[in-house]
């Protein structure tokens, strides 16, 4: 079992399978991009699988494939069947921005995927188009549709509240889970490495914050239910609209930070170990993995890095990678 030195057990792996993207979020991604990782520095997927099975010796049963956008790696459904071969593995689930959703929902489903979390942060086109420099809203929601009918259960919806940006949208969005067994989970932003100037018509990044406490306040009227048999491992507090068929999640990564219960490492798509979201601390396992040696110690290490809490509250945030870059 890997446990890491404040005694958390680490049963849950994040893994980013490609830096690239399909769409620019103005909180995410700068507009002209980044400079990408070349083809040989990708984590292959004989790799990533070898990774994983020696992870679920020690006791990690839940996998998360993330990107950049995930769905933009070619044959990643090759990916998950390779996954869900390996003995231990419970849980294998997805997060992606829909936009290629539709296109891969059944081969995800029929490869052995369980369930996705679509990020969506307005039901408004327009202001889709302009939050995500592009993207297009009715592309996302026939996804939805998709991974629904092919049994990607739960649906989890993830918004990013942004003030001035999406937060007049909160009831609609919440909506959402009236009539279909849609989880919507309403997120605080986290400053990593996006605090620069978003474009025309966007408020200031440092005056986008919302705490997730402003957000329940402002759903009270809608009759918010709490909800106490949680689904999934996550750090979402849940609560039900009287009658719905879903359900409404709310992490508060800044306010309320979820830090003790964190169980989880992240590789990314270079085949860096990061021990926590918000640290810049990272533990390289490509170049000992393709040397054919042990990288065991190396989890070890990487357990051993992982701090009791981030930093977010003393205004310490990361400087090296963007979120797109780590997987979330």
């Amino acid at each position: 079992m890997f446990i890491d030195r404040f005694g958390r057990k680490i049963t849950y792996l994040r893994i980013s399978v490609t830096d690239r993207c399909n769409m620019r979020c103005v909180y995410c991604m700068p507009a002209d991009g980044i400079i990408q990782t070349n083809h040989h520095s990708i984590m292959r997927y004989e790799e990533i699988t070898q990774v994983i099975r020696l992870a679920a010796k020690h006791g990690v049963n839940e996998i998360r494939l993330t990107g950049g956008e995930p769905l933009v790696r070619t044959n990643l459904p090759e990916l998950v069947a390779m996954i869900s071969k390996i003995e231990g593995i419970d849980d294998i689930s997805l997060t992606t921005n829909g936009l290629m959703l539709g296109m891969f929902a059944k081969p995800l489903a029929d490869a052995g995927l369980k369930r996705v979390n679509v990020s969506l942060d307005t039901l408004i086109p327009e202001r889709f188009s302009r939050i995500t420099r592009g993207g297009q809203l009715s592309q996302v929601l026939n996804g939805l549709e998709l991974a629904e009918m092919w049994g990607l259960n739960p649906i989890k919806i993830n918004t990013v509240v942004m003030r001035n940006v999406n937060d007049d949208e909160l009831e609609s969005l919440a909506q959402l889970s009236k009539n279909r067994s849609w989880h919507v989970r309403f997120i605080e932003i986290m400053p990593l490495q996006n605090q620069n100037y978003w474009g025309d018509g966007f408020p200031s990044p440092k005056d986008t914050w919302i705490s997730v406490s402003e957000m329940m306040d402002r759903l009270g009227k809608l009759g918010l239910e709490k909800v106490e048999n949680m689904t999934g491992s996550g750090p979402a507090v849940e609560y039900r609209l009287p009658d719905a068929e879903g359900r409404i999640g709310f992490i508060a990564p800044v306010s309320k930070p979820f830090c003790s219960q964190c169980n989880r490492l992240r590789l990314t798509a270079d085949g860096n170990l990061r021990p926590c979201l918000m640290s810049d601390q990272e533990v390289p396992i490509l170049e000992t993995l393709r040397k054919g040696e042990d990288i065991l110690p190396l989890f070890e290490r990487a357990l051993w890095r992982k701090p009791e809490a981030h930093e977010l509250q003393e205004k310490r945030t990361p400087s090296g990678r963007t979120m797109h870059q780590i997987g979330g």
